[in-house]
């Protein structure tokens, strides 16, 4: 497979044709501040087998971490290179394409939602420092495909197999990233794809997988519908009458799913999802149709000028898209990703990050508190269950991140433990961001690059442990209700 280059893509701005990667091209602006960084950026496809018996592509585009130089040759970098952690990033859906992580979360670039969808260069971008790859997969989401007959991918571990054979042909075309301690990243429905990549991962010891980080994952939906219904009958958005309602056929989707799991019964697994998203659009309706990942909006973080963008022949060239059949997909739990993943759907992933934890890979979860699917409560339920031991996760204080002046910055709790005889140490991380919905990049973005790097580079989250205060409020109140009897 040979390499394929990013040198340029439109930045759709009037005087400015191109925002450039390596070689570097020609500055077109006046000063200094709006040139952007040059780095290396690769994209294109890897072929890989399955599902069916046509041949699938999967396409990536990868930037190196700005902290590398690249008028050198990686030869002449190599440790620094091989020092840099490499990230995997993939957007959930099923279907969401990652180039939407890239130009609307955590990419270097960025896409306005005006008409003209101008693109222009993130200061908060991942690749500061960390190389990143935006992965399409399955097959059917955004540039990926699969030859003619169209066979879409119908479980985890079907998808896994893929993506690792898929990263093995990325890594022998680019082999001076191969050392790199990697880490599997995603938010949505990728929280069930991230800990099914990694485990595959774990299982190829030429590969130096070194964490997961997941924000806002779907990673125990039934947990995450009933808790969908407690959160918008306390926002006030459902009437004690619909809330009780709803929780009775909640028990009927949680019966249904039990049995599917446990005979593993495809057709049960599927009328389970029915039942699922359902309810989750019965809560809507009660609602007024509340955005589901904010629960403070009306309508979703829009991505409607990524599309042009995305089907453009010019970026499609500059992206080495070549086959002109081949359309840009982008969905959200719709369409045939979706519907091939449907017995998928509801199933429970948390006892795979049960695995991941107990084999020693530092793990961070990380939420917005505003997003009504796949939020704080149900993420903490799902790690005070699988985090051993029980009473060290429990007894872990939890952090006010703070910053100089204004809001904290998030909540933190974090278990390391060193490592017991042939037992590997712990290492979870998990964190709650204010004023945030689903996609927490996007909402802020500053402070989810700074937990990132904190939580990769073992940096501290610097604020205040409030339990002293609080226990000292509550002894002047129980002081207080004492002087009231006396």
């Amino acid at each position: 497979m040979p390499r394929s280059p990013v040198y340029g893509i439109p930045a759709n701005v009037a005087g400015t044709q191109r925002i450039g990667f390596y070689p570097r091209i020609p500055h077109t602006g006046e000063g200094e501040d709006d040139t952007p960084k040059t780095v290396r950026s690769y994209a294109g496809y890897v072929d890989v087998n399955g599902p069916g018996p046509a041949k699938s592509h999967l396409f990536y585009w990868f930037f190196e971490s700005q902290t590398c130089d690249p008028h050198r040759e990686p030869a002449e970098q190599k440790k620094l290179i091989e020092d840099t952690p490499l990230l995997i990033w993939l957007n959930g859906g099923p279907g969401a394409s990652s180039s939407a992580g890239l130009f609307l979360e955590n990419g270097p670039l960025r896409i306005a939602g005006d008409a003209a969808g101008t693109i222009s260069v993130s200061p908060d971008s991942w690749n500061q420092e960390a190389h990143v790859i935006y992965w399409d997969q399955p097959v059917g989401t955004g540039y990926s495909y699969c030859e003619t007959p169209k066979t879409y991918v119908q479980d985890e571990g079907t998808l896994a197999t893929m993506f690792c054979e898929g990263l093995e042909k990325f890594y022998a075309t680019y082999p001076e990233y191969k050392s790199c301690p990697l880490y599997v990243c995603g938010e949505s429905y990728a929280g069930k794809y991230v800990p099914a990549i990694a485990l595959e991962i774990a299982e190829h010891a030429d590969i130096e997988l070194a964490g997961i980080a997941v924000g806002n994952g779907w990673i125990k939906p039934e947990l995450s519908v009933k808790v969908m219904i407690d959160y918008a009958y306390a926002s006030g958005l459902l009437g004690k009458g619909q809330q009780k309602a709803l929780d009775t056929f909640y028990k009927t989707f949680k019966r249904v799913l039990e049995e599917g799991e446990k005979d593993a019964d495809l057709q049960k697994l599927k009328q389970a999802t029915d039942l699922g998203n359902g309810l989750v659009n019965a809560v809507l309706a009660c609602g007024g149709d509340f955005d589901v990942y904010d629960v403070r909006r009306w309508d979703d973080l829009s991505a409607g000028a990524l599309k042009p963008y995305m089907d453009s022949e010019d970026v499609r060239k500059a992206l080495n898209v070549h086959d002109a059949g081949v359309c840009w997909q982008f969905a959200d739990n719709s369409g045939p990703v979706a519907v091939a993943l449907k017995a998928d759907n509801m199933a429970d992933a948390s006892q795979k990050y049960a695995a991941i934890i107990d084999m020693g890979y530092k793990v961070l979860l990380y939420t917005g508190n505003f997003d009504t699917a796949c939020g704080y409560r149900s993420t903490e339920e799902i790690l005070d269950a699988i985090v051993t031991p029980h009473d060290a996760w429990h007894a872990s204080r939890r952090l006010i991140w703070k910053q100089a002046q204004g809001n904290p910055k998030g909540f933190v709790r974090t278990l390391r433990t060193d490592k017991a005889g042939t037992s590997p140490g712990k290492n979870v991380t998990q964190v709650a961001i204010p004023d945030s919905g689903h996609e927490v990049p996007a909402y802020q973005p500053q402070i989810a690059r700074e937990m990132l790097y904190n939580w990769l580079f073992d940096r501290p989250f610097f604020g205040q442990d409030p339990q002293s205060v609080v226990e000292g409020i509550l002894d002047k109140a129980k002081k207080d209700a004492a002087d009231e009897t006396g």
